[in-house]
């Protein structure tokens, strides 16, 4: 709502508002983005050699009305993982303002061994469900 007020003070016109987060849950902990390069590589370790769910949600609003929600429920499987790649990895500054410590769109692909559900969720989008809330909201989409 405050966006809203916000761009009619400053004279824009209304329009569509897309909003998307992406969580990573395992052993039913939230685990979000680490705060330092410590926290990043406890997340890492924890996913090691196991699996996790990733629940990426996006919502469409117009004119301060949420129009719809949609949330992707998925899974993925990381490889055992060593503290030596752990720490590179980190080092990299990849995995800090991340979801669970890692990019699967990144450097941290090479770690995943299995996804169950949704690529472009797991990134941090989920492409299918944007792309029926922007249809629903208007737009004209292939």
């Amino acid at each position: 709502r405050l966006g809203a007020t916000r761009a009619r003070q400053r004279g824009l016109a209304p329009g569509v508002v897309l909003a998307a987060d992406t969580e990573v849950i395992v052993d039913g902990e939230a685990l979000g983005k680490p705060r330092d390069a410590d926290a990043a590589t406890q997340m890492l370790m924890r996913l090691s050699g196991r699996a996790h769910e990733v629940l990426s949600a996006v919502a469409v609003a117009a004119s301060e009305t949420l129009i719809d929600l949609r949330m992707t429920r998925n899974v993925v499987e990381m490889k055992t993982l060593d503290a030596t790649e752990v720490r590179r990895y980190v080092a990299s500054g990849e995995a800090l303002d991340k979801a669970g410590g890692y990019a699967i769109q990144g450097t941290g692909a090479i770690f995943v061994t299995r996804i169950e559900g949704s690529y472009s969720a797991v990134m941090g989008l989920p492409l299918f469900e944007t792309a029926e809330l922007l249809r629903r909201a208007g737009f004209d989409l292939p």
